[in-house]
């Protein structure tokens, strides 16, 4: 058997490459519908197709005084597969508490090349910045994945952070869990197979997905990886191989998630960990906070 390819690839890929994977993949994924509406009350959001701010996992462990605060200025809006929510250096005037949708947090260094850093979904916000320091973006943040979210203006995000309760230490523990993700993609990415990867990446996705499916073109993985396409598609061979995927033209079913979790080096199991007891969907740290 062949031995695994380690990441030393150099065919870097850009943003410009990264964007024209996502345009590819949009036949595979297609798009969501797009009603966009305003949040007027918490009696109408239940009827918003469906869609709740409390499935995002920040805004459900809000206690309730907290949550009914910000409804008022929480807006649906749709998040297609490609839309760039952020770029590096922007000013942001919107945050976005994903629901349904995939972020890819990427890196862009000065020659053009990017890299995915970090994966936002459900569990997490899209522009937690805005809190921590000038209110700029420190990535380019891509959706990868088609869905909703609620968007807020980033100033009553600061607000609430200023309030020092429980909106303040859910986005510092979630800042905690996003960075630990980031540092353990930073030694995956340099020290684990591609194989491993995929399997890290994969799993990542499922987490934020309501299925076992995804629609992904080896091209835009491959990107957001920061490898070859080749290398995708022989990494995506060998999972298929042993029964844990099945992968046909851009469209990838997890078979055996067991076995790609046995398959996969230590880093999901580390950023999983972190998420799970910084962010668990009852967080106990709140009700100190609540009595203050």
């Amino acid at each position: 058997m062949a031995q695994e390819m380690k990441v030393c690839d150099n065919g870097a890929p850009t943003l410009r490459r990264v964007a024209r994977a996502i345009e590819n993949a949009k036949g595979a994924g297609g798009n969501p519908r797009k009603p966009l509406a305003r949040v007027a009350s918490v009696g109408r959001i239940a009827g918003l197709y469906g869609h709740n701010p409390k499935q995002n996992r920040l805004l459900a462990a809000l206690p309730t005084e907290d949550y009914e605060r910000i409804t008022g200025v929480l807006e649906l809006v749709p998040m297609p597969l490609g839309m760039l929510v952020s770029e590096a250096g922007m000013e942001l005037e919107h945050v976005y508490f994903l629901t349904s949708s995939i972020v890819s947090q990427l890196y862009e260094a000065r020659d053009g090349s990017a890299t995915e850093t970090a994966v936002i979904g459900h569990e997490g916000v899209v522009g937690v910045t805005t809190v921590m320091g000038d209110g700029r973006s420190l990535n380019c943040a891509l959706v990868k994945s088609a869905g909703y979210g609620f968007r807020m203006p980033a100033k009553i995000l600061n607000d609430e952070f200023n309030r020092c309760g429980a909106m303040q230490l859910l986005l510092l523990r979630y800042t905690h869990a996003l960075l630990a993700q980031v540092s353990q993609t930073a030694v995956c990415n340099r020290h684990h197979s591609v194989v491993q990867q995929l399997c890290r990446w994969l799993l990542l996705s499922l987490d934020r997905l309501p299925t076992n499916e995804m629609s992904m073109t080896q091209e835009l993985i491959g990107n957001l990886l920061g490898v070859r396409r080749e290398s995708v598609a022989d990494a995506a061979g060998k999972l298929q191989d042993e029964g844990l995927i099945h992968y046909s033209r851009g469209h990838i079913s997890v078979l055996d998630r067991a076995g790609l979790e046995a398959r996969a080096c230590e880093c999901y199991a580390g950023v999983k960990g972190e998420y799970d007891r910084l962010l668990p969907v009852t967080c106990p740290a709140l009700a100190t906070v609540v009595m203050r």
